[in-house]
């Protein structure tokens, strides 16, 4: 499937009436795993990319070209509609064009960018935002960087957990007056504010977080969130296996008496579709 087949799949869940739960994908096969589950849409987050490419926290040391370069892998591998979160933007406004740019090459459907100030500054120890001015002219840059206007852009803001609502919402009306296709809100946490959103906004709404108070999806629908996160447990249960499996064998646990959770060799053939690779074979090489 071509990339924009993918963004006007992502177009139509913004249009939609219901919340859709992305699956949160950190490879390849986790993108094939997720098509495969039938998820509609696909998420690789910021803080994923930096374990995954870095074995790293979430700080900020990712580069955008090692964080264009996996999105690239799990963009090609399916016809999944990938989300990724471009933190924000790797720099000043003329950074955030340039990463619309690479990422929309790398086949995304869509984009988030924050207004978050990152990395963390010398001597600060509590998240801050950047002014809204200066949000506003990343949004623009944003805007200004894609080609493809199928590419959905979302404006993200945790102005919920740093500022409070009054800004949050400032800057959400700020950033859907220039424009922005959907604004994502990280740190929302109680039914108050999701209804002062939909009261303020007309743009879909995504979240980052479902704390329990809001975590209904009809309530969820109804209030014109599009796109709701649950984590990433994928990634974390990844690790788990992993290491589980590892320390088994190094304590001296034969192969055969591992696991076989995690030694399905049927699932690895279906997610690394090798009957379509034995077809090509007989295709071209025979």
């Amino acid at each position: 499937m071509i990339d924009s087949q993918k963004r006007y799949q992502f177009r139509q869940i913004l249009t939609g009436n219901r919340c859709v739960h992305p699956g949160s994908v950190f490879d390849a096969i986790s993108s094939r795993i997720a098509e495969d589950l039938e998820y509609r849409v696909g998420m690789f987050a910021g803080s994923i990319a930096s374990a995954v490419i870095l074995g790293d926290p979430d700080h900020i040391l990712i580069t955008l070209t090692e964080f264009a370069e996996q999105t690239r892998r799990i963009c090609r591998a399916s016809n999944l509609p990938i989300m990724v979160d471009a933190d924000h933007g790797y720099g000043n406004a003329l950074n955030v064009k340039r990463t619309v740019e690479e990422l929309e090459n790398s086949g995304v459907a869509a984009l988030t960018i924050e207004d978050t100030v990152l990395p963390r500054q010398f001597g600060k120890s509590k998240p801050e935002l950047i002014p809204l001015p200066e949000g506003i002219g990343k949004m623009k840059a944003a805007l200004s960087g894609r080609k493809d206007q199928s590419l959905v852009i979302a404006g993200r803001t945790s102005a919920f957990q740093i500022t409070g609502t009054e800004d949050a919402i400032e800057r959400a009306k700020a950033y859907e007056s220039i424009g922005v296709d959907a604004i994502f809100f990280a740190g929302l946490s109680t039914r108050a504010q999701l209804e002062a959103v939909k009261n303020s906004i007309a743009v879909p709404i995504m979240l980052g977080s479902t704390p329990k108070d809001i975590n209904d999806n009809q309530y969820l629908s109804s209030m014109g969130v599009k796109i709701a996160l649950q984590g990433h447990l994928p990634f974390m249960a990844a690790v788990k296996a992993t290491r589980d499996t590892m320390k088994a064998l190094v304590e001296g646990n034969q192969p055969s008496e591992v696991s076989t959770t995690a030694l399905d060799s049927e699932l690895i053939d279906k997610v690394t579709k090798d009957q379509q690779f034995k077809d090509w074979f007989k295709e071209f090489l025979s």
